[in-house]
């Protein structure tokens, strides 16, 4: 298919992606054609018997550093001239729904998933294109937050949602706001009520409402974002 995007995740932990990505719209994303997943083991490109992928840090200190060997192996085998490398780690730049639009552009994306103390330097500049985090706090390991972007990321691909660019024309962050309220029935539920320009069917207002609610929104909670 066209515009079909590859998605390797390479990680010690394998078994945490396999009931994420064969579920919900990722697993649809697959079948469609949109997407090909791939999970790596970066034990398999170990060296040794009991399959090592980590060793004690050079200068001394606590915890345990990815070896090295093992990820420009596992990079250098599944690597394709347009891939992107993208590295899961805390001191990379916060991952935005800017980034997620952009890499729906790319052909191949490499995640790559440390765990312990972090990865030997040498792979970050050597492989490395692209580094990032979700936000300022530390994760066990890198799989979850490469979920989450892969999570954000296939979602935005054409046909992934139905409904064409309006299905995410609105939402939050799409538009430099975060999103308007939303309702459905019933009306009315203990006491709460949908508000009556929802129900008017003048579209015009409903705009004009759904606008004022979204800017209010995030001048509340996100007032960072309108500057």
């Amino acid at each position: 298919m066209d515009g079909l995007l590859k998605i390797d995740v390479i990680t010690v932990f394998p078994g945490m992606l396999r009931g994420f990505l064969e579920e919900s719209m990722l697993k649809r994303a697959a079948d469609m054609g949109a997407v090909q997943f791939r999970t790596v083991d970066l034990r398999d490109f170990a060296h040794d018997a009991r399959r090592t992928a980590d060793d004690k840090p050079y200068g001394g200190g606590p915890g345990m550093i990815m070896k090295p060997e093992l990820w420009f192996e596992a990079v250098e085998t599944v690597r394709t001239k347009q891939a992107r490398v993208i590295l899961m780690t805390p001191s990379g730049s916060r991952f935005k729904q800017v980034d997620a639009r952009r890499l729906t552009g790319e052909k191949h994306l490499i995640f790559l998933c440390g765990h312990y103390e972090g990865i030997d330097e040498r792979v970050r500049e050597a492989l490395v294109t692209d580094e990032f985090s979700l936000g300022d706090f530390v994760l066990t390991n890198g799989v979850l937050p490469a979920t989450v972007m892969i999570d954000a990321i296939v979602r935005l691909l054409p046909g992934v949602l139905g409904g064409g660019e309006e299905a995410t024309r609105d939402e939050s962050f799409s538009e430099g706001l975060l999103e308007h309220p939303q309702y459905t029935r019933p009306a009315a539920y203990r006491g709460m009520r949908v508000p009556a320009v929802l129900q008017s069917g003048n579209h015009a207002a409903v705009d004009q409402w759904r606008a004022k609610q979204a800017l209010d929104r995030t001048a509340r909670r996100r007032p960072d974002l309108l500057k």
